[in-house]
């Protein structure tokens, strides 16, 4: 990038062009960062893992007590906490036993689709970083065109697994737009870490009010993008079906049809919107955290069908992708990461865009450095509220007829007790509850009032 289009710094020409890396052991600096990622990773490897979540489960049992556990292991530390209970309790024998509660996998050699976004970072990482073979899983990480095709492929089965669209698990089980087939959601991939970009020629129209006949993209019709973009127009009295026109591109495409003039903006994935901004054609109108902080976008899943006929092979899969969302959390980690996933073979873009969205310090191409730390975040929960509120908006907009069964629905397709169990077994916090909250653009989300809340819009599909 030239200097004169690039007056705060952010970006670099020169690194992503570097040959070799500073210590001269690798052959780019995305190979060195996934190396010092790897070492910084080792505390986490499974064997550390589920030794930590005996030891906790022991302390826990003997001091059941928070307050008194608290002070116990701030008097005596936790070394010789746990050599006095090893003397007289087998705490080896039992961190044996904890190592093989899974049997043998069943599946070893695994397809694993994605979209190349920053929202399936934790499944792309953990490729690079040996995560997946940490578990003893031989996994294929497979860059793919479009959701559509993902959908496909996992109804084809020629996916063991893959990124989904956060809502795409529930559309398929219902059989909207597809084949009816049972899909789960293990994990939410990302939460945040979406925009709403608009052409540069719309600096002055910042009113969504103004935007009657504008042309918008989004990657999918059962996506968040769809359904924020949809509720966002919606508050400023537009009606999404009749006053815009929303259109589905692939996120890699977003911006070229936006240089070309064919869509006025786009609410999608980073680092498009990023890239947006880096080639000067798009500004960032706002972040989607602005709307819902905490929202999910992208989730990781399989079919029912796959966690039944191989269930160590699942929890295989599971501990691989929440070790790596364990990781991405971390402030600390964002830039290395930043440089394991830029290249050709996952995200194809310049280190220095990929990592202004994870770091948050971003130039939203209106004059601004903007410093927000949460623009993107790996929270992995699969709460079931947060299915419940997409039913809504499936509902809302026509996509679902009649009645909804919102619960049900969320709980056979959102695995958030297996979420925890997993979380809980790699000694990862594990907030309590199914059916948190939310506050969307100001308004109260209440998942026990599901169907008054769909019903309560003033704007919705006739």
């Amino acid at each position: 990038m030239t200097q004169d289009r690039d007056p705060y710094g952010l970006y670099d020409a020169d690194r992503p062009l570097r040959l070799g890396c500073r210590c001269g052991s690798h052959g780019s600096e995305a190979e060195h960062a996934a190396a010092e990622l790897r070492a910084r990773s080792e505390t986490a490897s499974f064997e550390s893992e589920s030794n930590a979540f005996v030891e906790a489960t022991l302390i826990k049992a003997l001091f059941p007590q928070d307050a008194l556990r608290r002070r116990f292991l701030r008097a005596v530390g936790r070394n010789t906490a746990m050599a006095a209970i090893g003397s007289v309790l087998p705490i080896a024998s039992m961190q044996a036993l904890a190592q093989d509660k899974m049997g043998p996998i069943e599946k070893k050699d695994l397809k694993i689709g994605f979209i190349p976004i920053t929202c399936a970072t934790p499944l792309i990482m953990a490729k690079p970083l040996g995560f997946y073979e940490k578990q003893g899983l031989n996994v294929e990480v497979v860059k793919t065109a479009g959701w559509a095709l993902i959908r496909d492929k996992m109804i084809n089965k020629e996916y063991d697994a893959t990124h989904f669209l956060s809502p795409m698990p529930l559309a398929i089980s219902l059989g909207l737009g597809s084949t009816a087939t049972p899909m789960n959601v293990a994990t939410i991939q990302n939460t945040n870490g979406q925009a709403i970009t608009l052409s540069v020629k719309h600096k002055d129209k910042r009113d969504p009010k103004s935007w009657k006949g504008f042309k918008f993209a989004v990657p999918f019709e059962y996506s968040m993008h769809n359904f924020l973009l949809r509720y966002y127009v919606a508050e400023a009295g537009l009606n999404p079906d009749t006053d815009i026109q929303i259109r589905v591109v692939p996120p890699p495409e977003m911006v070229a049809n936006l240089r070309a003039g064919n869509i006025d903006g786009f609410l999608g994935p980073d680092p498009f919107n990023q890239r947006a901004v880096f080639e000067e054609v798009g500004f960032i109108h706002l972040l989607t955290k602005e709307l819902w902080n905490g929202h999910p976008c992208c989730a990781f899943g399989t079919s029912t069908e796959f966690i039944q006929k191989n269930p160590n092979t699942f929890i295989a899969l599971y501990r691989a992708v929440l070790t790596a969302a364990a990781m991405a959390r971390k402030p600390d980690n964002r830039e290395l990461i930043a440089k394991v996933i830029s290249p050709q073979a996952y995200l194809n873009q310049p280190e220095t865009v990929v990592a202004q969205v994870l770091t948050g310090k971003f130039a939203d191409g209106l004059g601004s450095v903007k410093n927000v730390p949460d623009r993107a975040d790996f929270d992995p929960m699969p709460w079931q509220s947060m299915a419940v509120w997409m039913l809504t908006q499936m509902q809302r907009w026509g996509y679902i007829k009649g009645d909804v069964n919102y619960k049900q629905i969320a709980e056979k397709v959102f695995l958030l007790t297996d979420a925890k169990k997993h979380m809980k077994a790699l000694d990862m916090p594990v907030p309590a509850g199914a059916y948190p909250k939310f506050t969307i653009m100001g308004k109260v989300f209440d998942p026990e009032k599901a169907a008054a809340y769909a019903n309560s819009f003033a704007i919705k599909k006739a």
